[in-house]
């Protein structure tokens, strides 16, 4: 799964990449994060912009 241009990539696009690798490859968006190099701030930011909030206890954003 290539999140490497996840800050350029269409937001609806990008929720659908970032949810299917939090329910299949990591356990956490922290663990995302970090599997990923990615910025936490960066990407909340960049999908809450787009109306999409993280809900933590069904670990995906919605």
């Amino acid at each position: 799964m290539d999140l490497s241009t996840y800050q350029t990539m269409d937001p609806h696009l990008l929720v659908g990449v970032v949810n299917t690798a939090l329910r299949n490859h990591c356990e956490s968006l922290h663990d995302l994060c970090k599997t990923y190099d990615i910025d936490p701030r960066i990407l909340t930011e960049r999908l809450q912009a787009a109306g999409y909030d993280y809900m933590p206890e069904q670990q995906q954003f919605r």
